[in-house]
C-alpha cells in the first residue's frame, strides 16, 4: 500500500544532443515534464505547434485510412481477439519509418481517393435512380415530356393531386370556354398521390385550359425531357448500372491496398511519438547551445536515469525534493494481489497529498465481499478459470486488461470459497437432478449454513461484517492523525466515536430488537452493562463538548457538537447498506434455484432432459451475467460509500510520464 515518492528532476545538456535525450527519455518513460519557469533571460521555449499539428495530421490521415479499409476490406479477427492486445514491434522498424513515410502516406492518400470516388460514384447512381423512379408514373407515354406544341396543336402535360377520373377532370374544364370536341384528355397515371394526365388543344385555347387545371391542383412535370419517357429511363438506369461497376471496381483497386494495412499502423504510431515529442519540446527552455529539461520522477527511478544519462550524454543532471506545498503527481505501487484492485482505486480518485494508499487493504475487503454477494460455488469456479486461462493464453494482453482480469480471477475465487461454505453449486441443481432423474435426494452439505434456510442468519453476519469494514475504515482516519501527530483530533474524532459506538452495540445486542435476529435472548452481566450506558454517556458528551473545540462561543460551539452527535444516524444507514450482502447473496441462489426447477418441469425423458439441458445452460449463463454485475457495481459501493467515506477523499492528479504512447503496436524495450 504506497504512493511511490515523487521528486524533481532537471538536466541540463547540449542542444545538439536534444533529439537523442528526448529519444531517450520517451523510451525510458520514467519522466513527466513539467513548464518551470526560466531563472535566465536567454533561455526561450521553442515554436512546435506547427510541427506538432502536421504530425498528428499526418497520424489521423492514415488513421482514417485503416478506418476505409477495416470497412472495405475488415481484418479477421476472433471472438477473443479484443484479448490479444497490441502486436510487438521493434524500434528498427520505427527508425525506417522516415524514410518509408512519405511512401505509405501516399498509399493512404490513393486510399481516402479511392473511398471519395466510391462514395461519389454510388451518390450519383442512387440520383441516377431517384430520376428514374420519379418518372415511372410516365412510362407508358409514347412522346416527349418537353414536347409543348405541334403546329397549331398545344400538348399539356403535368399532374393534378389525388386520384382523378377523365370525368372529373372534363367537369372541371367544363365552362372554361373552349369546346369540349376540341380537347383531347388522357390519363397517363392514376394513384392516391397523384394522377398524371395529358391533354392536347387547339393553341388558342391553351390558355384557358390550363388556368382551368391550375384551379384543381395542375402542375406540370419537374424536369423536361426531350426523350420519351420510357427510353430516358431506360438511359437512367444504364447510367446508373455504369456508375455502380465504377464503384465496385474502385473497391477493388482499394482492397488492392490491404497489405499496406500493417505500414499504416506503424506510420500512425511513428507520427504520433512524433507528435509527442514536439509537445515535450515546446515545454523545455533553450539556449543557444543548451536545453533544460524539469519534470517529476519517482525517486526508485532517478539514480537509475541519472547513470544511464550522464553515460551516455554529457548532461548535468540533478535531483531535488518536492517543496512543501506542491502537489506531485500520484503513482500507486502495490504487491500483485493489490495491483489488481488499483483501477477500482483510480475510479473513485486518486490519493491526494498527505493521504494514503487505501488500494491493498480495500482490495481484500473487495474480493471478500464480491464473493459473499455471487456466492456459488460454480460460479465462482468458471469465473477464475476463464480469466485464468484468458490471461495464462494472451501473454501481450494491455495491462489495463489484465489487471481487471486478476481482479476477477481473484473474485471467481472468493465466489467459489463462499459457494463452499454456503453449499451453493449452480443454486440447488444437485437436489434437483438427483430427485428428477434419479428418485433420491442427494444434497451438497454447506459447511457453514444454507442462506436461504435462514436468511436472519446471513443478515447477522452482514451486519457483522459491515461494522468491521466501518470500524476499519474509521481506524485508518486514526493512524493518518496519529501519524501527522494531531492527538487531539485523534482524541474527538476517532477515539470518542469508537467509545459511543462500541457501547451502543453493547446496549442494543441484550435488547428485543436483536433478540428475533440473533434468535436467542443475550444477556450481559450487570457490570457490562453499566459500561455500555456510561461509556455512550461519555462517548456523546466528549462529541458534544469537543468537536467543535476551535470555536470560542460555547453556545455555538455546543450546537456544533450536537450536529456532530446526530451523525450517528448516518453509522446506522451505512451498517444497513451492507443489508445488500445478504440481498445479493440470496438473490443469486433463489434464481438459480428456479431455473432449475423451470428446467425440470419438462420431466425425465430424451425431450425433457434436452429441455433441462438448454434452460440450465441459458438460465445460469443469464444468472451469472446479472449478479457478476450486481456483485461489482454494489461492492464497489460499499468502497466508495461506507469504506472511503470514513477516511479517504482521492482528488491526486495521476503520474503522466512523457512516453512512447501507441495505438496500434507496442514497442519493444530496449
Amino acid at each position: 500500500m504506497a504512493v511511490l515518492q515523487m521528486q524533481k528532476i532537471g538536466i541540463c545538456a547540449l542542444k545538439r544532443d536534444r533529439p537523442a535525450i528526448l529519444e531517450f527519455l520517451q523510451a525510458a518513460g520514467v519522466v513527466e515534464v513539467t513548464q518551470e519557469e526560466a531563472e535566465s533571460g536567454a533561455f526561450a521555449r521553442a515554436d512546435m505547434l506547427e510541427e506538432r499539428q502536421l504530425a498528428e495530421a499526418r497520424a489521423a490521415q492514415a488513421d482514417r485510412a485503416l478506418e476505409v479499409l477495416d470497412e472495405y476490406a475488415p481484418e479477421e479477427t476472433s471472438l477473443f481477439s479484443g484479448l490479444a492486445g497490441r502486436p510487438p514491434a521493434d524500434m528498427e522498424k520505427f527508425g525506417r519509418m522516415e524514410e518509408n513515410a512519405g511512401k505509405i502516406l501516399e498509399d493512404a492518400d490513393q486510399i481516402l481517393a479511392l473511398q471519395k470516388e466510391i462514395a461519389e460514384k454510388r451518390t450519383a447512381a442512387a440520383r441516377l435512380e431517384t430520376e428514374a423512379e420519379s418518372l415511372t408514373p410516365w412510362l407508358s407515354l409514347d412522346i416527349p415530356l418537353a414536347c409543348r406544341e405541334q403546329g397549331r396543336i398545344t400538348i399539356l402535360l403535368g399532374t393534378v393531386p389525388g386520384e382523378q377520373s377523365s370525368e372529373g377532370i372534363a367537369a372541371a374544364l367544363a365552362g372554361c370556354g373552349p369546346d369540349p370536341e376540341r380537347v383531347v384528355l388522357e390519363i397517363v397515371h392514376a394513384d392516391a398521390d397523384q394522377t398524371c394526365i395529358g391533354l392536347v388543344c387547339l393553341r388558342e385555347d391553351a390558355l384557358a385550359l390550363e388556368e382551368a387545371l391550375r384551379g384543381i391542383g395542375f402542375a406540370r412535370p419537374a424536369k423536361s425531357i426531350d426523350e420519351v419517357p420510357a427510353a430516358y429511363v431506360r438511359g437512367l438506369k444504364e447510367a446508373g448500372k455504369k456508375r455502380e461497376e465504377e464503384a465496385a471496381a474502385a473497391e477493388n483497386r482499394l482492397r488492392a491496398h490491404v497489405n499496406s494495412r500493417e505500414n499504416l499502423k506503424l506510420a500512425s504510431d511513428y507520427y504520433r511519438l512524433c507528435a509527442q515529442k514536439d509537445e515535450a519540446l515546446s515545454q523545455l527552455w533553450q539556449s543557444e547551445k543548451t536545453f533544460l529539461v524539469t519534470g517529476y520522477i519517482p525517486a526508485r527511478e532517478s539514480a537509475r536515469l541519472g547513470e544511464r544519462l550522464s553515460a551516455r550524454f554529457d548532461v548535468f543532471y540533478e535531483v531535488s525534493e518536492i517543496p512543501e506545498g506542491e502537489e506531485a503527481p500520484v503513482l500507486l505501487s502495490n504487491g500483485h494481489f493489490a495491483s489488481a484492485a488499483e483501477g477500482i482505486t483510480a475510479s473513485y480518485g486518486l490519493p491526494a497529498g498527505g493521504e494514503i494508499d487505501p488500494t491493498a487493504i480495500m482490495s481484500v475487503c473487495y474480493v471478500f465481499f464480491f464473493g459473499m454477494m455471487l456466492s456459488d460455488a460454480a460460479y465462482g469456479l468458471i469465473i477464475f478459470l476463464a480469466c485464468f486461462l484468458a490471461i495464462r493464453k494472451f501473454p501481450d494482453m494491455e495491462e489495463n486488461l489484465r489487471k481487471s482480469l486478476r481482479l476477477f480471477m481473484y473474485c471467481g475465487v472468493s465466489t467459489l470459497v463462499w459457494g463452499v461454505l454456503f453449499g451453493g453449486w449452480f443454486g440447488d441443481v444437485v437436489d434437483i437432478v438427483s430427485q428428477t432423474w434419479f428418485g433420491k435426494r442427494v444434497t451438497v452439505p454447506a459447511l457453514w449454513f444454507i442462506p436461504l434456510n435462514d436468511p436472519m442468519r446471513l443478515l447477522i453476519v452482514s451486519l457483522f461484517l459491515g461494522a468491521v469494514h466501518l470500524f476499519l475504515g474509521l481506524g485508518i482516519k486514526g493512524y493518518l492523525l496519529l501519524r501527522d501527530r494531531k492527538y487531539m483530533d485523534f482524541f474527538c474524532s476517532v477515539a470518542l466515536w469508537y467509545l459511543l459506538l462500541f457501547s451502543l452495540i453493547l446496549m442494543l445486542i441484550p435488547s428485543s430488537l436483536f433478540a428475533p435476529m440473533l434468535g436467542v435472548q443475550v444477556v450481559f452481566p450487570a457490570f457490562v452493562n453499566a459500561a455500555a450506558r456510561w461509556g455512550a454517556v461519555l462517548g456523546a458528551a466528549g462529541i458534544v463538548i469537543f468537536s467543535a473545540r476551535d470555536k470560542k462561543n460555547p453556545i455555538l460551539r455546543l450546537a456544533l457538537g450536537a450536529y456532530d452527535l446526530y451523525g450517528v444516524s448516518s453509522w446506522l444507514s451505512d451498517a444497513l447498506s451492507y443489508s445488500r450482502l445478504l440481498a445479493l447473496g440470496l438473490a443469486t441462489g433463489v434464481i438459480a434455484s428456479v431455473i432449475n426447477q423451470m428446467g425440470s418441469m419438462a420431466g425425465t425423458g430424451i425431450l425433457g432432459t434436452l429441455i433441462f439441458i438448454v434452460v440450465f445452460c441459458f438460465g445460469h449463463l443469464f444468472n451469472l451475467a446479472i449478479n457478476l454485475l450486481g456483485a461489482y457495481v454494489h461492492t464497489c459501493r460499499l468502497q466508495y460509500v461506507e469504506f472511503f467515506g470514513k477516511f479517504y477523499e482521492g482528488g491526486g492528479r495521476a503520474f503522466e510520464p512523457f512516453k512512447r504512447s501507441t495505438k496500434y503496436v507496442k514497442i519493444k524495450e530496449e
